[in-house]
């Protein structure tokens, strides 16, 4: 499930910040069982898949719950993360 975005950024006035991904999904992200709320930001080459099927955690920028991987508001996935 994606929920959409209060703001957009044009790809020419709002580069990565601080090392953050863009606003947004990125590139040859893959996901599975994912809530992606909004004002999200997913780093290319991120996979939100829980292989490991873990019920609950926190992990950095995301938490699981029931297996669900949970992206919350503003929340930030860097490049490459796997969950």
């Amino acid at each position: 499930m994606l929920l959409g975005a209060d703001f957009c950024e044009a790809d020419d006035d709002a580069p990565a910040r601080d090392g953050n991904p863009r606003l947004g999904i990125g590139r040859d992200v893959v996901l599975d069982r994912v809530i992606v709320d909004k004002n999200a930001r997913i780093g290319d080459g991120a996979r939100l898949v829980n292989e490991a099927g873990v019920m609950r955690a926190d992990g950095d920028g995301y938490y699981i719950r029931d297996g669900v991987v949970v992206v919350p508001k503003d929340g930030v996935i860097k490049p490459g993360q796997s969950v």
